[in-house]
């Protein structure tokens, strides 16, 4: 059997007040449709289609990015779910059930689309109404049953008063035969107040004739939606807390949860402590009894065992086990540090990598360099290693000393247990076990004249 999933992201999002799709609107940094189609992705469809809209090329390119075979169908005007669907026509006629879900609901889960999945089987329905229970269900459309059985969705306009004390509400996410909804979508109207075409009343136009039912998933949390900045603020700390809710059960500690931003993806080993204003994002992978923080900022690292990071911004770096950085240091891309590094602070590093127990003190920069193990810089060093037209690279051999306030003019090699003068400018390959000076000669002019007008001030 073949299933299909079609995401709806065609909605501009007035509410917003936004130049982009709604759906581009970010939950922990990440776009409310990219959690969406995370969930897709780990439920294992056949094949799974967006439908855009508005501003059709920024949500085509955020897919594009993303990578996959996903196809991309476009809604020209904005006139409700139903018609949405009808734009991924091709798509219902390759599978055998559809699963349509809102690429502004990022909290739709794999459980969730399981067990739906399951109970329309089971069940043999036509159609599935995706539902939860919730403690507020003001604004959604309401679950109708009769003994338990699923008879309709009710807009919460045309509720009884006795309907409205309803807290089952519909998600707006559906599983279809696809059959039964190919059937369905030319008989829908647009006379409503609205003026639009409903996937609502597919579910309705199905159930005439065949078994339709409504699935409650366990977690409230799938139905949340944004409209508006503050629904998307309350979003982002909905899914903040459910993110520690998580890391706490695994074995990670928190002090305080003040500022601190996790991405859903992150993984963080046990005994692993996160200081507050922290923010990790991406598919970062953290391993035990670290520390991390305070104010530090981690996207797509992998970080090993036992590492300190105070006060540290690092991006597709590589950090080994019991390292310490910080404070104020920076890991930019292609970094690699490995085990036993002390870089203190005001250090930058980019796409170099850094040999064990290898010591940058502070004020330094290394950029484009392979060190090796046992390394010590001086405060102040630099690899210079842009000419303003070409990147080079410097070479560092083990146990080398690289003296306070040395600039190393790339491409050059230090040798092993080379040493390089305080204040020296290396524009030559340093031999191993020798010492490189490159000054210039001291002059001294006596009872220079500037000394005698600044005392006189």
């Amino acid at each position: 059997m073949k299933t299909g999933c079609i995401i709806l992201a065609g909605g501009a999002g007035k509410r917003m007040k936004s130049e982009r799709p709604k759906v581009l609107c970010e939950v922990l940094k990440k776009p409310m449709i990219g959690w969406v189609l995370d969930a897709a992705e780990a439920f294992g469809f056949d094949t799974t289609g967006v439908v855009t809209g508005f501003r059709r090329e920024l949500t085509e390119e955020y897919v594009a990015s993303r990578g996959g075979n996903i196809s991309l169908f476009f809604q020209p005007e904005q006139k409700g779910t139903g018609d949405a669907v009808k734009q991924a026509v091709e798509l219902i006629k390759s599978v055998d059930r559809v699963c349509v879900l809102c690429g502004d609901a990022p909290f739709i889960d794999e459980e969730t689309l399981r067990g739906a999945f399951k109970y329309h089987e089971e069940n043999h329905a036509k159609a599935t109404v995706i539902s939860a229970e919730i403690s507020c269900p003001a604004g959604y459309g309401r679950i109708i049953r009769d003994g338990g059985i699923f008879k309709a969705i009710r807009e919460q306009k045309d509720c009884s008063p006795e309907e409205l004390e309803i807290c089952e509400v519909n998600s707006g996410a559906y599983w279809f035969d696809s059959g039964a909804l190919l059937d369905a979508l030319p008989r829908l109207t647009d006379n409503n107040a609205g003026g639009e075409f409903y996937l609502t009343d597919c579910v309705e136009i199905i159930g005439e004739n065949s078994p339709v039912c409504a699935y409650k998933s366990k977690r409230e949390q799938i139905v949340l939606g944004a409209n508006s900045r503050k629904a998307l603020l309350e979003l982002n700390e909905t899914a903040r807390l459910m993110v520690i809710d998580k890391l706490l059960d695994d074995g990670v500690s928190f002090i305080s949860t003040d500022g601190i931003i996790i991405s859903p993806e992150v993984k963080i080993g046990c005994d692993t402590t996160i200081l507050p204003n922290t923010v990790i994002l991406g598919k970062t992978v953290i391993g035990k009894s670290c520390e991390i923080g305070a104010n530090s900022h981690i996207e797509n690292c992998v970080i090993g065992d036992n590492v300190v990071l105070n006060n540290v911004q690092a991006y597709s770096a590589t950090v080994e086990n019991n390292v310490k950085i910080g404070p104020f240091a920076q890991l930019r891309p292609g970094t690699i540090i490995r085990r036993g590094v002390k870089i203190g602070d005001f250090v930058e590093i980019k796409n170099s990598d850094i040999g064990e127990n290898t010591a940058v003190a502070h004020l330094t920069y290394l950029g484009d360099s392979d060190v090796g193990r046992g390394v010590n810089f001086g405060c102040g060093c630099v690899t210079a290693n842009y000419d303003g037209i070409n990147k080079y690279r410097t070479e560092i051999g083990s146990h080398a000393f690289i003296g306070c306030n040395t600039n190393l003019i790339a491409p050059v090699k230090i040798g092993e247990n080379a040493t390089t003068a305080a204040g020296s400018t290396i524009t030559k390959e340093v031999p191993p076990n020798s010492l490189a000076v490159e000054r210039g000669q001291m002059k001294v002019i006596e009872n220079w004249q500037k000394n005698f007008e600044r005392k006189k001030k």
